[in-house]
């Protein structure tokens, strides 16, 4: 009988381990995790079951072998072991009933989940449905929308787009303009800030040479040496010279005439030489002359060291040097070249410093910004570009290069040392005193300036102001607008500069102005 009972305790606690692993993993899982878990638990109660074969097996073998020495302990225990059976057996027949209840629960849970879902799904298809119909009553509402604006929703879009853009723009527009306005006003305030401390700083002098020097004699007798039998020796003079002997009822006076200071600058001094040395005929005057041009070269060349020297200028190539020398026999409306260029590298050191910058390349464009005004060659280049390609050959700085190429608009300014240039250039050249201009033709500059204005169509009144530096054009507002003025006024500077010969650089300013006056009586 101990092994039945044996079997069937290990039977139930096999049953029970099953009904318990299918309780666990039931709850864990759905229906199909429960019916996984009733295979297991048959599974383990068929392991069960063949270890209890083979238990039991074995125990009826030990069972014949100790039947005699156990006959005598089994009638003690009989009793103790019937009561632990009654015991598992209320146990198990305790923990079926909960097993049982637990099933009847998790049914009872699975039908409750199963009318969740179906809710659920009915549920989803209503609001399918619902979204149906909502996206047909939004795509009706914008076909009646696009109907009644006359738009489709992508112009509609696009126009709301551009708009936006366009208003950003003009935001933007506003904005920018403030700033440029204000940048202007302190930039203004500025610069004429640093012109004044520019020009107080610098002390030049005031030089003004004609296109004539008079050759001082010591007696009229040696007038006659001069002119030579049958003026050939004056003659000869004007042919290795290049300059006109004008020999008049002047005393002890005799004119030399030529456009270029350094022609009359030689023969001065080979009149001087020809005159103290008393030999004066055709082919000794052509030796003296040509003596004079070479110790001449000599003292350009040390013009120009001695001014590069004192400016603190260096390493300029030779023939910069000879070109820098030659601008003292030079001068641009009585306003000698050389002091100019001086004048107007200090200049440019000085402001350069006051902004910050290099005052050394300042300087050096400054000096060498007229160098095309003295060429080997004639050239149809005007002074500035012809500068420039000259420095370029020589390897100065591209920025030196730029600002002698740009100080008149000639060239666009690519370097910040470029406008400093060509302010200090028109601050050297409009200081009073420094360049003067015969009356009558100033006169007349201003008078064709004005007639040049007053034969375009539209324009009431023409005024050249500042030395003939700006012109001011005040024009109709009936017959002429907005557009038109800016095109007049690139016109008339167009006009000025292809058909008039000025200094420096004419303002073209064309002034529209509308009045609407009315009287309240």
């Amino acid at each position: 009988m101990e092994p039945n009972i044996l079997f069937i305790i290990i039977g139930a606690i096999a049953l029970t381990s099953g009904l318990l692993l299918g309780k666990f993993v039931f709850a864990k899982n759905t229906s199909k995790l429960i019916q996984d878990a009733e295979d297991q638990a048959k599974k383990v109660i068929a392991d069960g079951q063949l270890q209890a074969e083979n238990l039991k097996k074995e125990k009826l073998l030990e069972a014949k072998e100790k039947f005699v020495q156990l006959k005598s302990d089994y009638d003690r225990d009989v009793l103790q072991r019937s009561q632990k059976s009654n015991e598992a057996e209320n146990r198990i027949k305790q923990k079926e009933q909960s097993i049982t209840q637990k099933e009847l629960n998790l049914d009872k849970q699975i039908k409750e989940n199963d009318t969740i879902k179906e809710n659920l799904n009915h549920q989803i298809e209503v609001v399918n449905v619902k979204r149906t119909e909502l996206e047909k009553h939004q795509e009706e509402h914008i076909r009646r929308l696009e109907k009644v604006a006359g738009l489709t929703a992508e112009d509609a879009r696009n126009q709301l787009i551009e708009g936006l853009k366009q208003e950003a723009h003009t935001r933007a527009l506003v904005l920018q303009q403030e700033i440029i306005e204000d940048a202007k006003l302190k930039a203004n305030k500025e610069a004429r800030k640093i012109v004044i401390q520019t020009i107080q700083r610098t002390a030049a002098e005031q030089a003004i040479e004609n296109s004539i020097t008079v050759f001082n004699l010591e007696s009229d007798e040696i007038k006659g040496s001069i002119i030579g039998r049958e003026g050939r020796n004056i003659r000869a003079i004007e042919a290795a010279t290049g300059v006109d002997l004008i020999v008049d009822d002047t005393p002890e006076a005799i004119v030399l005439s030529s456009f270029d200071p350094l022609r009359r600058e030689i023969a001065r001094l080979s009149l001087q030489r020809l005159v103290a040395d008393g030999r004066i005929h055709p082919a000794r005057i052509e030796e003296v002359v040509e003596k004079t041009k070479r110790q001449l070269d000599d003292q350009v060349m040390e013009i120009g060291e001695r001014t590069a020297m004192e400016l603190g200028v260096h390493g300029l190539h030779k023939e910069l040097i000879r070109m820098v020398g030659r601008m003292r026999f030079r001068s641009s409306y009585g306003q000698n070249l050389l002091m100019h260029s001086r004048e107007t590298a200090n200049l440019c050191a000085i402001m350069a410093a006051e902004l910050g910058m290099n005052p050394k390349l300042a300087k050096r464009a400054g000096l060498l910004h007229d160098i095309g005004k003295v060429p080997d060659e004639e050239t149809e280049l005007s002074h500035a570009l012809l500068g420039a390609k000259l420095a370029e050959k020589y390897g100065e700085n591209p920025a030196v290069v730029n600002a002698i190429g740009a100080h008149h608009d000639e060239m666009e300014m690519q370097y910040v040392i470029s406008p400093i240039i060509q302010a200090c250039d028109a601050i050297s050249g409009a200081r009073p005193g420094a360049r003067r201009e015969i009356m009558q033709q100033y006169i007349q500059r201003i008078k064709d300036l004005e007639n040049l204005a007053q034969s375009y169509q539209g324009v009431e009144k023409a005024y050249a102001i500042q030395a003939g530096r700006e012109l001011r054009v005040i024009v109709e507002a009936d017959k002429v607008s907005d557009s038109d003025s800016d095109k007049l006024s690139f016109e008339i500077a167009q006009k000025i500069q292809t058909e008039m010969t000025f200094p420096g650089q004419i303002k073209v300013t064309v002034i529209r102005e509308k009045r609407a006056v009315n009287i309240a009586r």
